[in-house]
């Protein structure tokens, strides 16, 4: 019997002792709990020589994730699958999150770079005080266009594209609040707009425009424009910039009668591990010279004030990308219209598809 102890105890020991020595390796990898940091943002949307520096001056091991929708991602931190230390939604599903207590409320004295950023880019209506997120890259919605492809002509209006001398030359976007949102611009309402009335006169102008649509695509936009097989896309303002370095033809015109202002945020979902590393990781994407080498790479727009002094000029002075306040005071941020107007953006958009077929 004290045999069997003996061996039992001793099998106990050696057991311990490899657990032991597995967290210790695991550690020294940088795969302990306590010492990784998991974040989940959009594809090719960060410059991947700065996880690398950040991983050698904090010692802590970073596992990149990436999503394709802001509602995929939502679904996952929902689900609690993965926990994610840091995720960058857009403004209208940190709001949608907030209010669903997704969200771990920020600790601002642990982000002193907070103080490079833009005020024009804080405190705004889907998070106010930035408690829940910190901005980290801006844009517009807008039209490219190949001025050579439509002999010189300019477009300035989303009505311009309604034109008959376009047919089959525009490609939108395979998203209903940017593809409604045009329609309600164009008819002059809010790209919020929740009136049905409104909405299905938006529709119904979208379905007159069918004979100019060449296709609604995702991220082949950026081939079909670059090789000259369409004339105009309705894009983001990063994906028009990634475009126009590839074909100098190319123009981006943010249209007079308004148009979406976006803004993708860094925020701590609830489930996270690491809220401490997290933080660090915040402040050190908000520090200048790294949000300057990241919006190199990015070519989306910064609300980083003090990055721009590290940036080449002939990318700050583009007001297409940098555009003056009076421009982005007439621009309008996505609001969370609820489920149910949502399921009705969706449901006009998906008619307005199959109304091309």
């Amino acid at each position: 019997m004290n045999k069997l102890i003996r061996v039992f105890l001793t099998v106990i020991l050696v057991s311990a002792v490899l657990l032991f020595a597995i967290a210790r390796l695991n550690a020294s990898q940088g795969f302990s709990g306590g010492n990784t940091l998991t974040i989940y943002n959009w594809g090719d949307y960060i410059d991947t020589e700065l996880i690398d520096r950040f991983e050698k001056e904090t010692g802590i091991k970073v596992i990149y994730e990436t999503f394709d929708s802001n509602e995929a991602m939502m679904t996952k931190i929902q689900q609690g699958g993965t926990t994610y230390d840091i995720a960058v939604p857009s403004e209208y599903m940190i709001d949608k999150m907030r209010q669903e207590d997704l969200l771990i409320p920020l600790d601002h004295s642990k982000l002193p770079n907070l103080k490079n950023i833009d005020e024009r880019f804080m405190n705004l209506p889907f998070d106010p005080g930035n408690q829940y997120s910190i901005p980290y890259f801006w844009g517009t919605v807008g039209i490219v266009y190949n001025p050579s492809m439509l002999n010189g002509t300019k477009i300035t209006t989303w009505n311009d594209l309604w034109d008959s001398d376009l047919r089959n030359e525009i490609l939108l976007i395979d998203g209903a609040r940017e593809v409604i949102g045009m329609g309600l611009n164009s008819l002059g309402y809010s790209l919020n707009d929740t009136n049905k009335d409104h909405l299905e006169k938006a529709k119904e102008k979208l379905d007159t425009l069918t004979p100019n649509v060449k296709a609604i695509v995702g991220d082949e936009n950026r081939m079909l424009l670059e090789n000259k097989e369409a004339a105009i896309g309705l894009v983001w303002s990063g994906v028009a910039s990634e475009i126009m370095a590839e074909n100098e033809d190319l123009e981006y015109v943010v249209p007079k009668e308004g148009s979406n202002l976006w803004f993708d945020n860094m925020v701590i979902p609830k489930t996270a591990k690491n809220v401490d590393a997290a933080h660090q990781f915040i402040n050190f994407m908000l520090d200048p010279k790294v949000a300057a080498q990241n919006t190199e790479y990015v070519s989306y727009s910064t609300p980083n004030k003090e990055a721009l002094k590290y940036m080449p000029e002939e990318m700050v002075a583009d007001e297409r990308f940098y555009p003056p306040p009076e421009l982005t005071e007439k621009l309008e941020v996505y609001e969370n219209l609820g489920r149910k107007n949502l399921a009705y953006y969706n449901e006009l958009f998906l008619k307005f598809k199959m109304h091309r077929k």
